[in-house]
């Protein structure tokens, strides 16, 4: 048997190492980027500290599909020849691919790895059937590893996918998918930050650090709207973010971690509608504090912004976009299955994608699941241990799996019958 390469191609990371292995050997991002002291675009390094302020980025993917074979290409070269060292030629591929892919871009991937790499054979999986073989083969006596069914709700870069898989095998019918990934929510973030503060429209490696540091999902959004508006130690979510300098550090920092943390040990009755008169005296006291604000500082602070960014994922019909949330988007795609897999499929829902991570999201998500499930059903939310990497897992051990090879496509196969012919096996 030859080597298994793993390889998870994220729109925002990629993470590859050897089929059998716990953790990928690398993560990286997958981009190039163009800091402000080179005039050439470099691959991500996993162990120097670049100063990213303003870097210029190139993706090749974009929305989950692969629009730039070219750039794929140098990027996985790098990745295989410099990270991995590994040789295409005496290796197998896993590859994860987005759902639905067009065939024009399956052609291109396949192009990318028979042509230019020379890989001996491929295997392509989608995300969900590998969150849920890690997951069954993880707690063999659940009801998920028992019914070899489950709900897989995957939240991550370019969009969020609500995908029923059965028997290790994706139904197509019944997936859902909304436009929104972390790449939006970031996005947004940078919208209402250079909009209120300061302009970070630029620094999109900024943005993130910052999301990921200080958003967090809300349980009762009218509750916190109302808190954001005060003043003081009173106001739970004011937290300051520095940026940096270039010289003393090269990345931002939270500037008082523990104040940022305190809306979670705060009780929801700490939250009082203030009066009329109150909130005029805040209102003017806003209006002077505004006018006094330094535009040099190399800070900024963020309130409601921390949790009205994730609440893109649950009510993206309060910004102006055409789609349902997250909650809906599940039990419509419950409601595509068997009646006979429902009741399965509610009590089998598995948090996966990197979009997941925000503070209290599973608690979120069933707050606004449990209204809209029939009384007679249970509903139970299983977040991963580690959303990033738990794709890459599965496809590790899908690729030590005894009778891998023989599902697999070989280069031969490939040049005989051509890509279109050989995708079908994949179930794609």
């Amino acid at each position: 048997m030859s080597n298994v390469v793993v390889l998870d191609n994220g729109g925002g990371l990629i993470k590859a190492g050897q089929g059998g292995e716990r953790d990928p050997a690398v993560v990286i991002p997958n981009c190039l980027y163009r800091p402000l002291t080179s005039k050439k675009f470099l691959h991500p390094s996993t162990t120097t500290e670049e100063d990213l302020t303003s870097a210029a980025i190139r993706r090749p993917i974009d929305r989950g599909y692969l629009i730039n074979p070219d750039l794929q290409r140098d990027i996985w070269s790098h990745l295989l020849n410099s990270l991995l060292h590994v040789s295409p030629s005496s290796s197998s591929l896993l590859l994860t691919e987005p759902l639905f892919s067009l065939p024009s871009i399956q052609r291109s991937t396949d192009e990318l790895i028979f042509e230019d790499f020379g890989f001996n054979s491929l295997f392509v999986a989608d995300s969900p059937s590998l969150v849920h073989l890690y997951e069954s083969s993880r707690r063999p006596d659940s009801l998920l590893s028992e019914a070899q069914c489950s709900l897989v709700v995957d939240c991550g870069f370019s969009f969020t996918h609500v995908a029923p898989v059965f028997q290790n095998c994706t139904l197509n019918y019944g997936v859902k998918r909304i436009d929104l990934g972390g790449k939006a929510l970031t996005n947004y973030l940078k919208e209402l930050v250079s909009y209120r503060s300061i302009n970070v429209m630029d620094e999109t490696f900024l943005m993130d650090d910052v999301k990921e540091k200080l958003c967090f999902v809300s349980l009762d959004v009218e509750t916190d709207l109302q808190i954001a508006r005060k003043q003081g130690k009173d106001n739970l979510f004011r937290c300051t973010y520095v940026l940096p300098d270039g010289v003393t550090h090269k990345k931002g920092y939270v500037k008082d971690p523990e104040a940022a943390q305190r809306h979670l040990r705060a009780s929801p009755s700490a939250a009082m509608e203030p009066n009329k008169e109150t909130y005029q005296l805040e209102t003017i006291a806003k209006t002077e504090e505004r006018k006094r604000v330094d535009l040099t500082k190399n800070e900024f602070d963020l309130i409601n912004e921390r949790f009205l960014v994730p609440e893109m994922i649950f009510q993206p019909a309060d910004l102006g976009m055409n789609e349902a949330g997250l909650a809906e988007c599940i039990v419509r795609a419950v409601n595509s299955c068997h009646p006979y897999l429902r009741p399965v499929l509610y009590q089998s829902i598995i948090l996966t994608g990197g979009s997941t991570l925000f503070p209290r999201f599973a608690e979120r998500l069933q707050k606004d699941l449990r209204p809209l499930v029939p009384h007679e059903y249970q509903v139970k939310i299983t977040t991963q241990n580690d959303p990033i990497l738990d794709v890459w897992r599965g496809g590790s051990l899908l690729a030590s799996s005894p009778n891998f090879e023989s599902t697999c496509v070989t280069k031969a196969e490939y040049e005989e019958h051509g890509s279109a012919r050989c995708r079908r096996r994949f179930f794609h």
